[in-house]
């Protein structure tokens, strides 16, 4: 590739896990390129924006979650579909980056790809087409040159579904390991003090509405029956820190609730248990070494999909260890009494808590991708992809 000649690159997400990663892949490819040989353009949050983007539009306006949340807020989403696509077609960039959040960004990259079918597209995280809609797989390759995965078993799903060409690049989180998990001595064992419980009852609004309740039953149930005494943890994002707040007042069990990323982590190094809201931070909690009861609910429109869903689970970590270590409680199966009963065994020196603690100890090399980065992965494979272009 000619040194001296400029490069565009468009990169689109729509939440702010998206803007993370994004951050994080600009950043490497300035590293590859020099930062004087890149222009960036597209939708992205703070983090992107600090790395040189300047945002299409703030991404508070697409960043809905949710399947009623969308549908209340469709119009304005398609219009800024519309928008991105225009955008990106005038721009004639060198390449696109589309990350995660596929009700959005794969509108835009279909759009691209119909009115602009010389820009090579990449796809940053790849939708869950191993647990739900299987057909989306065969239908990216129309759209998808190349789809980055952060999950070790999705080059296999999309290569059975014929699914793009697809590569794991690793999981951001394995370059956290030494925020995430404790230090000698900072972990304490069961048994030797006040139990330290983790509740996560999620990052979404409808999550936190759907799950603090029952949480807050099983506490109490669990106090009562727990042979030692144990303090709740919560760590709340800082969107929802003033509602977990509210709600948990009327909880028997007073939690301690904790906003920002290092008090977080560190709740997680100290953890001897938690009860989460599925979701990454399942993931989490297993690269953490903490056992875990994992639940959720859906609301009812939400629920006639889940006869959709062909997953084994819906728990990150057991589907990376291949294996349905962690108890999960869907739906009319996340009460109170089988939270409690769930999570009990977990809190002392029991098989059930030994097994997933013996379980976890085999992420590492199910995740490794070696010496690179995750994010630096990703910006060699797109390198690649360029020079491929420039050679065509």
């Amino acid at each position: 590739m000619a040194e001296d000649k400029p490069l565009t690159i468009w990169i689109v997400s729509g939440e702010e896990s998206g803007d993370q990663l994004g951050a994080k892949l600009m950043r490497s490819l300035k590293k590859r390129f020099g930062s004087g040989r890149l222009r960036f353009g597209g939708v992205g949050g703070h983090a992107m924006e600090r790395e040189g983007l300047k945002s299409l539009f703030p991404l508070e306006e697409i960043a809905v979650m949710g399947f009623s949340a969308v549908i209340a807020r469709l119009p304005s989403i398609l219009r800024r579909i519309k928008f991105t696509a225009d955008a990106v077609v005038a721009a004639k960039p060198d390449l696109l980056v589309i990350i995660d959040s596929p009700d959005f960004t794969h509108r835009v990259a279909k759009a691209v790809r119909r009115r602009a079918p010389g820009v090579p597209i990449v796809d940053y995280v790849s939708p869950s087409v191993w647990a739900w809609r299987p057909g989306r797989a065969p239908k990216m390759r129309a759209y998808v040159d190349h789809l980055l995965a952060l999950l070790p078993f999705e080059p296999e799903a999309h290569r059975r579904l014929g699914g793009p060409p697809t590569t794991y690049v690793g999981h951001p989180l394995i370059e956290r390991l030494g925020e995430i998990r404790p230090a000698p001595g900072e972990r304490g064992n069961p048994g030797s003090g006040p139990i330290k419980l983790l509740v996560l009852p999620g990052s979404r609004r409808s999550e936190v509405s759907r799950l603090m309740e029952p949480f807050g039953e099983a506490l109490a149930m669990l106090a009562e029956r727990s042979p030692q005494p144990f303090e709740v943890t919560i760590p709340a994002v800082s969107h929802l820190a003033g509602e977990i707040r509210a709600r948990a007042g009327s909880w028997s069990v007073k939690p301690v609730i904790v906003e920002g990323e290092a008090a977080k982590w560190a709740a997680f190094r100290a953890a001897d248990a938690a009860l989460a809201a599925s979701g990454t931070v399942t993931l989490e909690l297993g690269l953490s070494g903490v056992p875990m009861v994992v639940a959720y609910r859906v609301s009812k429109i939400e629920e006639v999909l889940k006869y959709l869903i062909k997953a084994p689970s819906i728990v990150l970590t057991n589907l990376v260890l291949g294996e349905n270590i962690i108890p999960e409680l869907i739906q009319w199966d996340c009460t109170p009494e089988k939270l409690a009963d769930a999570l009990l065994p977990l809190l002392g020196d029991t098989p059930e808590r030994r097994r997933q603690i013996d379980a976890f100890g085999r992420l590492d090399a199910l995740m490794r991708i070696g010496d690179e980065a995750p994010s630096e992965r990703a910006a060699r494979i797109v390198e690649d992809i360029l020079n491929a272009e420039r050679k065509a």
